[in-house]
């Protein structure tokens, strides 16, 4: 991946853009990319519940006003579809309509020319453009040209805790990185895991240096490091590296974390049924939080809050991290017939009023919908898409998440080297020279 200032768009002119200004494959024909035949589109959508329900009523609404342009679903656990669809667009296999988070891997696919290039589209298409939140497309956007659309939802890191558990031990959330650490024996002696951490998963671990980074450093500590300048053993990171080990070393995780998955929700299964008292994840848990929870959300037992601030460190409390959005692409192995399926769904069929409304009332997620805070007033989770909302359009820095910025090459290194870090298995020295090593241009 090219690193030259040059040829990329700033990592930092995104962090700082706020949203607001496994299944198996049903075979349909082999004439086409990822089997399906010439005239139908094809689309793999992530599973889990609400949302996958949601992605997929989307397209069974536009295949039923739309016999002759219809679209063929599978759905895949989130691990599992990004190891696949990396696989897929390699071998010129890839859906129609290819889903991901936009950065590094979108750079990626877009140098190599596996997807469309959608500014002349969108030239075409003000409207399409002009009902979304306009930064939500910094992340979707190589080289000044548009190659993926955003759609769904705005995704930033919360803080999440479990109010029962706060009131077992006659504690407040933490304000700051030393009443959170202070916090950890707390619980530990009442028996209760600080924190659940899906630690398999890896990315989750990384959530944790993302904002340590950037309390500790600010914005600018990781755009150096996106821009291709090694300073991963910056003092600030080298600090970022070093509180996450003493977290680690405190006993601050659930016992076992490093064999947590996320994809099965058992790290928020272990918040909800009083087992951790804090969870650290995106808001893109809430809903399914709520819908297996029993009453943990409807009781009000789930309290959030932005990660709190590090004392003296330079990144603003109110920044954050997490996704933009989520961006869709089209294939550039597709047919044009294929193409112009998917173009016409990004048009008319891809969040529309019914799939906006299905994430806020089924999902408890904002849609990257201009105005769409006008339909927060009433409902039951009025508070938390407020919260959520305000969050995301407010943060001075909304960074997207790394192992998105980052290109698929170096993102693998950093979640190989953050497991590490997190076993304890290096040292944040030993993490530094690694990852210089990696991101060097």
């Amino acid at each position: 991946m090219d690193h030259n200032r040059a040829s990329r768009r700033s990592f930092l002119a995104l962090a700082t853009a706020t949203p607001l200004a496994a299944t198996v494959l049903a075979s349909c024909g082999d004439s086409g990319p990822a089997g399906a035949s010439s005239d139908t589109a094809t689309d793999w959508i992530l599973s889990g519940q609400p949302k996958e329900g949601i992605r997929q009523t989307a397209v069974d609404d536009w295949n039923d006003a739309h016999e002759d342009q219809r679209i063929e679903t599978s759905s895949f656990q989130n691990d599992a579809y990004k190891a696949k669809i990396k696989t897929a667009i390699g071998a010129g296999q890839a859906p129609t309509i290819i889903f991901g988070w936009g950065g590094g891997t979108l750079r990626s696919y877009a140098q190599a020319g596996q997807v469309d290039d959608l500014t002349p589209w969108l030239q075409e298409n003000p409207q399409v453009k002009d009902r979304l939140f306009d930064a939500a497309f910094a992340a979707g956007t190589v080289d000044d040209k548009v190659y993926a659309l955003p759609t769904e939802t705005v995704q930033p890191l919360v803080l999440f805790y479990n109010k029962r558990m706060f009131e077992q031990v006659g504690a407040q959330p933490p304000t700051t990185w030393d009443e959170l650490m202070a916090l950890v024996p707390t619980f530990n002696a009442a028996g209760i895991a600080p924190f659940s951490l899906a630690g398999q998963s890896r990315w989750t671990n990384m959530m944790w240096l993302e904002l340590l980074f950037d309390r500790i450093g600010g914005p600018e500590l990781f755009d150096s490091i996106y821009q291709g300048q090694p300073n991963w053993n910056d003092p600030a990171a080298l600090d970022a590296l070093t509180k996450v080990q003493d977290l680690v070393r405190a006993d601050g995780f659930i016992t076992g974390f490093a064999s947590v998955t996320a994809d099965s929700n058992a790290d928020q299964a272990l918040l909800y049924t009083d087992k951790a008292a804090m969870m650290l994840h995106g808001t893109w848990t809430y809903g399914s939080m709520k819908s297996d929870g029993g009453d943990f959300v409807s009781g009000g037992h789930l309290g959030y809050m932005n990660f709190p601030e590090v004392t003296g460190g330079k990144g603003d409390p109110m920044n954050t991290f997490g996704n933009p959005a989520q961006y869709v692409s089209v294939s550039s192995q597709a047919t044009q017939e294929q193409k112009d399926i998917a173009l016409a769904y990004f048009a008319d069929g891809l969040l529309q009023e019914k799939e906006a409304e299905a994430y806020i009332t089924e999902a408890g997620e904002v849609p990257i919908v201009k105005g769409i805070d006008a339909k927060f007033a009433g409902l039951e989770d009025e508070d938390w898409l407020k919260f959520t909302y305000d969050l995301a359009t407010n943060a001075p820095s909304f960074a997207q998440s790394w192992d998105q910025a980052l290109s698929p090459t170096q993102a693998e290194t950093l979640l190989t080297n953050i497991e590490k870090l997190f076993g304890l298995a290096i040292t944040p020295e030993e993490f530094a020279t690694a990852m210089n090593a990696a991101t060097a241009s």
